[in-house]
């Protein structure tokens, strides 16, 4: 047992290792286009980044998932450091989703409402492994386009010297482990419950997605 215990604590020590190693390759680089933009709350820099991405034509809708409810399209363009407003042509906000289960869930319900086969998915480098899990989860056929963002707060090559760098890097690669184990006993996170059990609530409420004007 006791060898059977190291060699467990060995195996997650050098794949955690490998996961820190791994997003620190993560660049944002020029993606191809999808039909659509899902950006991830939970960071002014993903924000403007997904904006940057519809105004260079990137896809022909973006999905800010994860908006808190009385948060409007005026104050997402002041987040975003961007002070135009918010295109009211192709930027739909998603007020529902509670966690990374739930911008999955409200993503896959986007796409589908609007015919769409591709998504470019937005969030930071650190998220982005635990962020395409549950997308391919929850939207399996659906072609899928990472594009990571790095923040100037989180530099993942001061991992080992910085205790607040590791703290995250780390919460998230036990989140992915979680995350990774739960897929294989569930086929569809919209209809189990184990996301309830891991999440300690619903991953989604029950606000429709607010919809920009066609253009």
């Amino acid at each position: 047992m006791l060898a059977l215990g190291l060699g467990a604590a060995l195996w997650l020590v050098a794949d955690f290792i490998g996961f820190s190693r791994s997003i620190a390759t993560f660049e944002p680089r020029n993606p191809e286009r999808a039909d659509g933009i899902v950006v991830l709350t939970g960071g002014s820099q993903r924000l403007s980044d997904g904006l940057g991405l519809l105004a260079e034509g990137r896809g022909r809708r973006l999905l800010i998932s994860g908006v808190y409810q009385k948060t409007g399209r005026d104050e997402i363009a002041r987040k975003a450091g961007d002070m135009r407003p918010i295109p009211a042509c192709c930027v739909d906000l998603g007020k529902s989703a509670r966690n990374t289960i739930g911008n999955a869930i409200e993503a896959r319900r986007w796409a589908q409402s609007n015919g769409f086969t591709s998504l470019l998915v937005v969030t930071s480098n650190y998220h982005m492994p635990r962020t395409v899990g549950e997308f391919q989860h929850a939207l399996q056929g659906m072609r899928l386009i990472g594009y990571p963002v790095v923040s100037d707060s989180v530099d993942i090559t001061r991992l080992w010297s910085d205790a607040g760098v590791f703290r995250l890097v780390g919460a998230e690669y036990l989140k992915f482990l979680v995350s990774r184990l739960r897929q294989l006993i569930e086929s569809d996170p919209e209809h189990s419950r184990l996301p309830v059990l891991v999440g300690r609530q619903k991953p989604l409420g029950h606000l429709p997605i607010e919809r920009a004007e066609s253009p």
